[in-house]
């Protein structure tokens, strides 16, 4: 499959941070020609082993999350409308007549409403909207309602998947199901290559609430080095420089104090050797990805971090370029075919 028609079904799995099994069904069904053995932890990461030459080769993990953004029910008011709470970083600017599917006794759809500026008071006309005057409308009556959903259900953001020009690409959970495609472009370009590391491609869970699965999924395994795979901010009109990577440029290898040295100078290293193009960024603290769940599990691992460019994040029409997907997939299969015992014990001199 190839990752235009991977991303396009995969943005259609809703997969609310904590409720992410038909991702996951999805993601292992599509990867399972590729990989040497999965399974799935007790949070609900889902793991990939790519064997290597050797059982006693380097162990790498490699985690991109599979969760989205999402809503949970409440409150049913009066007469049937549903009031929420975000699960992940919502701007509520971004919500007003979004369209949303509830997993209550069965999937409802409805729209995220709010009252028309037109009702608004004069002194709350040009400010923005708060998180607790937004309401999801199904058009069902209260007592519908309380037949089918019930305080706690889950919703999903509902939103198709856009084809642009110069191989762009729009829709809903690209952050952080780019990554994924990412490690599936990976497998593929394993498949025909040697490596002496056993690889780990794991697509991991509750990032966007606080990188639990890459928790668990980093003290489970206990590899030798880590990387995380997540997207980083596209360029777009008014957006200084230094803040944003430009789409169609390549992936972005991360730089600071959540990244080892060497982690990002074999990830560079590697796409110098075999011509792939590339963007470099700093972050000068806590990356906000699973890289910081992975550098501090256990004992400290030597962690890196490899970003897809996305413009518009937390919103339902994320956009990014597929050859960056592309690139990064390939880039991490050769960074894996240079990582031997040698690479390994280099990552402790510093």
């Amino acid at each position: 499959m190839d990752l235009n028609s991977f991303l396009d079904e995969l943005t259609q799995k809703d997969g609310v941070s904590g409720y992410e099994a038909n991702a996951a069904d999805y993601i292992a069904e599509v990867f399972s020609p590729f990989v040497d053995e999965t399974r799935t932890d007790n949070l609900g990461n889902l793991i990939f082993l790519k064997k290597g030459k050797s059982e006693h080769g380097p162990r790498i993990l490699i985690c991109a999350h599979m969760d989205e953004i999402g809503f949970m029910i409440t409150k049913i008011e009066e007469k049937g409308f549903l009031r929420f709470t975000p699960l992940g970083g919502f701007d509520p600017r971004t919500l007003p007549g979004q369209e949303v599917r509830i997993y209550g006794k069965k999937i409802v759809e409805g729209i995220i409403g709010f009252k028309p500026p037109h009702l608004y008071e004069e002194s709350k006309k040009n400010k923005g909207v708060e998180m607790d005057e937004l309401f999801i409308d199904t058009g069902f009556s209260r007592e519908v309602v309380d037949e089918l959903i019930r305080p706690g259900s889950i919703a999903a953001i509902k939103r198709s998947f856009l084809t642009l020009l110069h191989n762009c690409r729009a829709g809903k959970t690209l952050d952080d199901r780019a990554g994924v495609a990412v490690l599936l472009q990976c497998a593929k370009e394993l498949a025909n290559l040697t490596h002496e590391a056993n690889v780990y491609l794991v697509a991991t869970v509750q990032e966007e609430v606080g990188t639990r699965g890459a928790v668990v999924a980093a003290y489970g395994l206990s590899p030798d080095l880590g990387i995380a795979v997540d997207v980083c901010h596209g360029d777009f009109p008014g957006a200084p420089d230094y803040e944003v990577s430009t789409l169609g440029k390549g992936p972005v290898v991360t730089s600071g104090p959540n990244i080892h040295p060497h982690m990002a100078e074999g990830l560079i290293t590697a796409a110098e050797e075999y011509g792939l193009s590339y963007q470099k960024d700093v972050s000068p603290g806590p990356t906000g990805t699973d890289a910081r769940a992975m550098q501090i599990s256990r004992g400290g691992i030597p962690t890196g971090l490899l970003s897809v460019p996305l413009r518009y994040m937390h919103t339902s029409v994320e956009l990014l370029d597929l050859q960056d997907v592309k690139i990064a997939g390939r880039l991490l299969a050769y960074f894996i075919t240079r990582t031997d015992s040698g690479f390994v014990e280099g990552l402790s001199c510093l």
